[in-house]
């Protein structure tokens, strides 16, 4: 039996059946809308945001950039011993497809950290045209988009691709917590952050106590001694993680 589906779903999931898990190690770049506050947020508050690079599948077809990102807060808690919250990604939603997400945290940065590597890092953009930009990506590589290249200070990790799209391969970091593993062996969608990006950016005092690989699976727990303030524009870098 054929199922019609409209134009703008397909646009957004080319190669993905109906309710199917997205593959482990697949890297996911997002742009959440929605701001955290664990003064204000409590548990089961919906958060959503917005795949922000075209993201390509193991075997055929990809993810669009734009797809819709849906999750919730599961639990927030403060006092005296500092502040916590977490969070699980559960969907990337079309208007008629899902695709289920269980998914680890590899980086977030601040929307501050976000636009500073849309950035140049040179004052001349009067003179420079964008696709000619050098950029300092999240956790430190250098994206010189006239030469389509992505370095770190190790060599060469990726390419860029007009439309500021970056693509790289992972660089495990075990001792930061994104020991590697299925996802880490070809170049992958990460947008604004760096191959080796792992942990916070912009956000003081915040840590990943809890990346979501370990049970509960999914689940991500940030936490600080400050109260922790996330505004939308915010950037995080997930990976998909077999569902258990």
């Amino acid at each position: 039996m054929k199922i019609w589906i409209p134009f703008i779903t397909a646009a957004l999931f080319t190669g993905i059946a109906l309710a199917e898990d997205l593959p482990d190690g697949t890297v996911v770049p997002v742009m959440l809308s929605s701001g955290l506050n664990t003064t204000r947020d409590k548990s089961e508050k919906k958060i959503e945001g917005k795949v922000m690079q075209d993201v390509a599948l193991p075997k055929a077809g990809n993810i669009r950039k734009g797809a819709r990102v849906t999750g919730r807060v599961v639990n927030v808690t403060k006092g005296s011993s500092g502040f916590r919250i977490v969070l699980k990604f559960d969907a990337i939603r079309g208007e008629k497809r899902v695709v289920h997400l269980t998914a680890a945290l590899l980086a977030v940065a601040s929307m501050g950290s976000v636009s500073d590597a849309q950035s140049p890092v040179s004052l001349n953009t009067d003179i420079t045209p964008k696709d000619q930009w050098v950029t300092k990506q999240v956790g430190g590589d250098t994206v010189s988009r006239g030469l389509g290249k992505v370095a770190s200070r190790d060599g060469l990790v990726g390419t860029w691709v007009e439309g500021s799209s970056v693509l790289a391969k992972l660089t495990p970091n075990s001792d930061a917590g994104c020991p590697g593993g299925p996802g880490y062996d070809h170049e992958q969608s990460v947008w604004v952050f760096s191959s080796g990006a792992c942990g916070t950016y912009g956000l003081k005092n915040v840590k990943i106590v809890a990346s979501g690989r370990l049970p509960p699976y999914g689940e991500i727990t940030l936490a600080s001694k400050d109260n922790i303030e996330i505004r939308g524009g915010s950037g995080w870098l997930l990976i998909a993680i077999e569902s258990k």
